[in-house]
């Protein structure tokens, strides 16, 4: 495909989730129609949500009738499109209130094309390199062969708040939505990684996926990266087969995939169709270079960086989200119930406090346990305003080693961490 075939310009979500035209950052309408001429069936699957029988006799440049409004986000609900080629798309923190985030509202991050076969009958994962045994799993294997465990599972993307950076960094420019914590079925990575015998030399693994390069080079990766060994066989990581109760959506990875939560969402590879056992820190794409990788070091906005000093992401940083009541609200009553959730990476939240006063005073929230280990803890406030006029909720959350969102962070290039406080204006009486 041409790459003049796709126009820049912004997308963003309208009334009902319907894609509108802006200035830059996305493929315009008649490019965008180009692109699913020229895509894979499997991905027209994924976009119009559900198989299709007959598929075959689509005669080439015919598009779907159902992709008649050209909207990549069908089978998603109320989500922001940040870019179609790779999809990404984040969820307005007002449609993430649920506190098992619904597969429709699960943000989207995706470095290249869907797979053109998602068949999970005949899908496999091997797992190689150092290993004592190496293996080649279906789906049903991984069923029958390890217990199946259903987690709550916290995925952020590592860009997550890139938008609010100053001077701007080069990206998805993701708000406040690149976030879920849906529940996820699969079997243990580290149980997994046992039976097949883990060499004492291994460092770091690898992982794959069947997604395709934006290029359409089969030998090219969009991404592959890893984890450290020691991480790797913790008991919360998942290779995950189900979410929510139902197979994998194509555009979070079906059929197959990892979930680590706490880390930045490029470890879960999606897709997922081998695992390397490494005796060095992996090299796949974007494991190289700045990629998902921050300064060692604060640095001045716009400071030059020599790569040598930039370390690999590893735990999200502490962080919290109102999700309710949505930012602008106009309130007729005197006060309101505030909540939202907050998370920590490998760590546990153990307060949440907010403001009503741009910081001066702050009251303490109610909080829930997390409902297991790497889920995002839920939590709740009364919140009353002395009289009628414009007000601010400030929410910040502090984790278990006593770290606090700060009301600004170090800048950096890649845009990467950034937990800033979370605030919603409000018009009240």
């Amino acid at each position: 495909m041409a790459k003049d075939d796709f126009t820049k310009i912004e997308a963003v979500s309208g009334e009902n989730g319907q894609i509108e035209a802006g200035d830059k950052g996305g493929v315009s309408r008649p490019d965008r129609r180009k692109f699913l001429q020229n895509t894979s069936l499997a991905s027209i699957a994924a976009i119009v949500g559900t198989s299709i029988p007959f598929g075959a006799n689509l005669p080439h440049g015919f598009v779907p009738a159902a992709t008649a409004q050209d909207n990549p986000l069908a089978g998603k609900d109320g989500l922001t499109l940040l870019n179609d080629r790779p999809v990404n798309a984040e969820t307005p923190p007002e449609n993430l209130d649920d506190a098992i985030t619904p597969t429709e509202r699960h943000f989207i991050r995706n470095n290249g094309l869907l797979p053109d076969d998602m068949d999970a009958s005949t899908w496999t994962l091997t797992i190689d390199g150092f290993t004592d045994t190496p293996m080649e799993l279906t789906i049903a294997d991984l069923r029958e062969q390890f217990e199946v465990v259903t987690r709550a599972l916290a995925l952020e993307c590592g860009g997550n708040g890139r938008a609010f950076f100053d001077p701007p960094a080069k990206g998805n420019q993701w708000t406040y939505g690149a976030i879920a914590c849906s529940e996820w079925t699969g079997v243990r990575l580290k149980d997994v990684l046992e039976k097949a015998g883990v060499q004492s030399n291994v460092v770091y693994t690898a992982h794959y996926g069947a997604d395709i390069h934006l290029s359409g080079d089969p030998e090219k990766s969009p991404l592959s990266r890893g984890l450290p060994i020691d991480k790797a066989l913790t008991d919360n990581i998942l290779i995950a087969f189900e979410m929510n109760g139902e197979a994998l959506h194509p555009m979070n990875g079906a059929p197959l995939r990892l979930v680590v939560p706490g880390w930045p969402g490029s470890c879960s590879q999606k897709w997922l169709t081998r695992i390397e056992l490494r005796d060095v820190v992996h090299d796949g794409a974007k494991m190289t270079g700045t990629s998902y990788k921050v300064p060692a070091y604060p640095v001045e906005p716009g400071q030059d960086i020599p790569e040598e000093d930039w370390v690999i992401m590893e735990r999200m940083p502490v962080k919290s989200l109102v999700t309710f009541p949505a930012n602008g609200t106009d309130l007729a009553e005197m006060g309101t119930e505030v909540r939202g959730h907050a998370w920590a990476g490998d760590r546990s939240i153990t307060k949440v406090e907010l403001s009503k006063d741009f910081g001066k005073t702050w009251m303490d929230a109610e909080l829930d346990a997390p409902v297991n280990d790497g889920a995002w803890q839920n939590w709740r406030a009364n919140v009353t305003f002395p009289q009628a006029g414009y007000y601010e909720v400030w929410a910040r959350a502090i984790d278990s080693e006593g770290e606090m969102q700060p009301f600004a962070i170090d800048w950096n290039a890649k845009g990467y961490l950034n937990n800033t406080m979370h605030r919603v204006g409000l018009r009240v009486g």
